[in-house]
């Protein structure tokens, strides 16, 4: 099989190269203190999208720093009891997408919330005043500012972790039933929210974004999703002198280095051709995991649609609304 990155065995015992700020889980917990403080102000619109069986709602809430965030939220007409319920988060640039593609869950019972991450496609928006370089990318934003708090996705992952704790507090949602689901940007995020929020139940991200950034680095592979680590160092450090200064900073929104807090059950998809989010990058955060874990592998395929996944993923959350 040609092969991109290390062969599959080497992949099952790699746990990354990326640092690890020695202040990492003080940096999270002030974070999640923040968090704690905001307000979030929750409001539920009825949407102009309708469809027998199912509300839908504009989910709006105040994420940290004062940021409008939306996410779309559909629940079953008729509850009898508590639902489970799904977060969904999007690829990186996207938005929370259609409805119409997040009605099998309602069918199924299923309440389910789909965030627009902020400063990206959707309907969210971002108040957030950084210094340093903004140009064409969110993972480089606030990364020259002297204060790591200001790091953007920081702020996107705690959006993750309100979107949560809104949905389990629903009277109508069985908080212990709530899992989370996404690919590339989305999967980096899935994990990202389990991490702050360990109470979410299961957990089906496939080849998760924001992880290693070391890594994909060292590999020469800065050139799709990531581009905008080399355009970072082309126009703002040029001669590399402030590059292990650049790749500890990142280390605090780095996915692998969170993934050991997850605690919930993962299904996690990858396939090993994948030149945007190289497989020993997702390796790095799935061999952190210490819970129950799945590992799913598609030889022949990259970063795009992996045959069967959905379905599995499908069979995988209705397990937890059957425990």
């Amino acid at each position: 099989m040609p092969l991109v990155d290390m062969p599959v065995p080497e992949l099952e015992a790699y746990t990354g190269s990326s640092p690890r700020p020695a202040d990492f889980d003080a940096y999270w917990a002030r974070a999640l203190q923040e968090l704690d403080e905001q307000d979030l102000c929750p409001e539920f619109r009825p949407s102009s999208f309708s469809c027998p069986g199912a509300e839908c709602f504009d989910l709006y809430f105040t994420g940290v720093g004062g940021s409008r965030v939306h996410a779309k939220f559909l629940k079953p007409a008729q509850l009898s009891g508590k639902a489970p319920a799904v977060l969904q988060f999007h690829g990186y640039s996207g938005s929370a997408g259609d409805w119409s593609d997040k009605l099998s869950y309602v069918l199924a019972g299923f309440c389910v919330a789909a965030l627009d991450c902020r400063g990206q496609g959707g309907l969210s928006e971002d108040r957030t005043a950084y210094r340093g370089p903004t140009k064409e990318g969110l993972i480089i934003r606030g990364l020259d500012d002297p204060d790591p708090d200001k790091l953007h996705f920081r702020n996107v992952f705690l959006d993750t972790a309100a979107l949560s704790r809104i949905v389990m507090a629903l009277p109508y949602v069985d908080e212990r039933k709530v899992g989370a689901m996404g690919g590339s940007q989305g999967g980096g995020l899935t994990l990202a929210c389990a991490a702050l929020v360990p109470e979410l139940n299961r957990l089906a991200p496939y080849y998760p974004f924001l992880s290693d950034y070391r890594r994909v680095w060292d590999m020469d592979l800065d050139i799709r999703a990531y581009a905008e680590l080399r355009d970072f160092f082309r126009h703002h450090d040029p001669r590399h002198e402030r590059e292990d200064a650049v790749f500890a900073k990142l280390g605090y929104i780095d996915v692998s280095n969170l993934a050991p807090r997850i605690r919930g059950k993962v299904l996690m998809a990858t396939g090993l051709m994948d030149e945007v989010c190289p497989p020993s990058t997702q390796y790095a955060a799935y061999n952190r995991i210490t819970s129950e874990k799945t590992h799913i592998l598609y030889p022949d395929f990259g970063h795009e649609g992996l045959p069967d996944f959905a379905d599995i993923t499908f069979r995988f959350m209705l397990e937890m609304k059957e425990e």
